[in-house]
């Protein structure tokens, strides 16, 4: 394991891209085998005061860590640049390569956001996709800096910063409807529940049942709401539903309709009730005869249950499928390099479900 370290008050930008390149100079020099890693720029403009619980987050990408990561830490009263520069590597040895991650963390004052970009403009690698991530929702800054990214990273689930699904979707159209690709962590939240719920209807036998639904009752962690209402819009999309907008029912529920293709109408159920951990807790599906599909949250996976008229009710786990707060984060810097043609369509079928 190696490591070089700068850092630098009162500085400018033109000072940190000198710092890198010259720390990577210094670590290549050491070790020829040591190369710098090109795959991926990461912006994180986060609020000083969380900057512990930012930095934890980022520790825990694992193999999806960024080639250089660039940290901006804002905090009232500061009107100068400073700045830390790392750049690290392992895994090199005798006839093997070992990669060099970078790591810049700035810190600055509110009244730098809205000229950003000048700041990380020298300081991004200029051939590389760029992502942005502001988890506390700095908007000056995404707005500066869209001009130099690629992709945004945004939590619709979020209710500190978005007041209610209605407005946390809009502002996702709103960027999707830019020239960045959005990654949106509520809707990977329901990543295992849309790939289970496509699995289980991609047997012929059930065809005919996903045709002939009548409700659709989704159970979600009451901070998660956007993430169940954007699974309801997957599903619309996917099967030609037109949904109208929801209305609220007792116990903090919600309630309304969508209207199939060829005539006739699905119930919509949502319902907040306690778990642990953000995200869905279960989806019910049910149709004519009696058909019944449901998948749970279990321990290691999911709980499905099938009920068919005239036949036992089935019973079984599907293992591995059950993701936790932990690796969200890798999971959207990974979905950075993909693209996910599902979710545009799902986010406007979720957006006629929002008042």
């Amino acid at each position: 394991m190696s490591e070089a370290r700068w850092a630098e008050a009162d500085t400018t930008p033109e000072h940190i891209d000198a710092a890198l390149r010259e720390l990577l100079r210094e670590e290549h020099a050491a070790d020829e085998n040591l190369v710098p890693a090109r795959v991926l720029n990461l912006i994180v403009v986060a609020d000083r005061e969380w900057r512990g619980e930012v930095v934890n987050r980022l520790e825990r990408l694992g193999e999806y860590h960024p080639s250089r990561t660039i940290l901006c830490t804002v905090a009232e009263g500061r009107h100068h640049l400073d700045a830390t520069a790392t750049v690290s590597g392992d895994g090199a040895g005798e006839g093997r390569v070992g990669v060099l991650r970078e790591s810049v963390e700035i810190e600055m004052g509110p009244t730098h956001l809205s000229r950003v970009d000048t700041i990380i403009d020298p300081v991004i690698i200029s051939e590389l996709p760029t992502l942005l991530w502001s988890p506390h929702n700095h908007d000056d800054a995404v707005e500066a800096l869209l001009g130099l990214i690629d992709v945004i990273l945004i939590d619709t689930d979020d209710p500190v910063y978005f007041d209610g699904p209605g407005a946390a979707l809009s502002r996702a159209m709103e960027l999707s409807n830019s020239s960045v690709y959005v990654v949106d962590l509520a809707w990977l939240r329901t990543v295992p529940w849309r790939e289970r719920l496509a699995g289980s209807f991609e047997n012929p036998s059930r065809r005919e049942a996903l045709r002939s639904l009548k409700r659709v009752f989704v159970r979600y962690n009451p901070a998660s709401v956007v993430s169940a209402v954007l699974l309801v819009g997957w599903l619309a999309s996917r099967v030609g539903w037109e949904p109208s907008a929801l209305e609220q029912a007792p116990g903090g529920a919600l309630r309304g309709t969508a209207k199939r293709e060829g005539g006739g109408s699905i119930s919509l159920e949502f319902t907040p009730v306690p778990q642990g951990t953000r995200g869905i807790a279960g989806v019910t599906v049910t149709g004519d005869s009696g058909f019944s599909l449901s998948l749970d949250r279990g321990p290691g996976g999911l709980v499905a249950r099938e009920q068919r008229a005239g036949v036992k009710p089935q019973q079984w786990r599907m293992f591995g499928t059950s993701r936790g707060e932990g690796g969200i984060l890798g999971d959207g810097v990974r979905q950075a390099l993909l693209r996910d043609e599902t979710y545009r369509p799902a986010l406007e079928a979720a957006r006629s479900l929002t008042p």
